[in-house]
């Protein structure tokens, strides 16, 4: 798998139904999302087809980000099932995704 960038057309249908699935809201200009990205993207690769890893361009999506009440950049809100079950705001190391992907996983 590969991390995907998904907008307001393609993000309910790249939602996992079943599993884990981890949606990075953040924007091209923001510092501490262009540090988190090769930390998903190492997540990506190491649980592979257990976890689906997407971001959204708060930007160029601005109803997603609203939907999902990110006020802070980056976001990221954990699904599990179809549903959110978790949101961290802000930069947060690779062990903190790590144990809430082994929660959900």
């Amino acid at each position: 798998m590969s991390m995907h960038e998904v907008n307001e057309q393609s993000f309910q249908g790249s939602i996992r139904e079943q599993g884990v699935t981890l949606v990075e809201f953040g924007a091209t200009w923001c510092p501490p999302c262009k540090a988190l990205l090769p930390i998903l993207d190492e997540l990506d690769h190491q649980y592979g087809e257990q976890v689906t890893v997407l971001k959204v361009d708060c930007d160029d999506s601005p109803a997603i980000a609203s939907e999902y009440r990110v006020m802070s950049m980056p976001t990221v809100i954990m699904f599990h099932n179809g549903e959110p079950v978790e949101k961290l705001v802000g930069l947060r190391p690779k062990s903190v995704y790590e144990t809430l992907i082994k929660r959900y996983a």
